[in-house]
């Protein structure tokens, strides 16, 4: 899978990563390969399966939407 981020210097130093298309996945590190690193991480962080996430009341009604 690939995913664009956007990476951009920090006004402190280092950098900050985000990726757009994920809200709120966010990170930074002192370096590009730093911050690259990290942004890898939260991202699979961000799309890893939480258990809740499977579990729905017995009325409910799950449909798929192509958008």
């Amino acid at each position: 899978m690939k995913i664009k981020i956007i990476l951009e210097p920090s006004e402190d130093g280092g950098y900050t990563a985000l990726v757009p298309s994920l809200p709120g996945c966010i990170s930074e590190g002192d370096s590009k390969d730093e911050a690259i690193k990290n942004i890898r991480e939260a991202i699979e962080l961000y799309l890893e399966p939480v258990e809740d996430d499977e579990i729905f009341p017995m009325n409910s009604e799950i449909i798929e939407l192509a958008v």
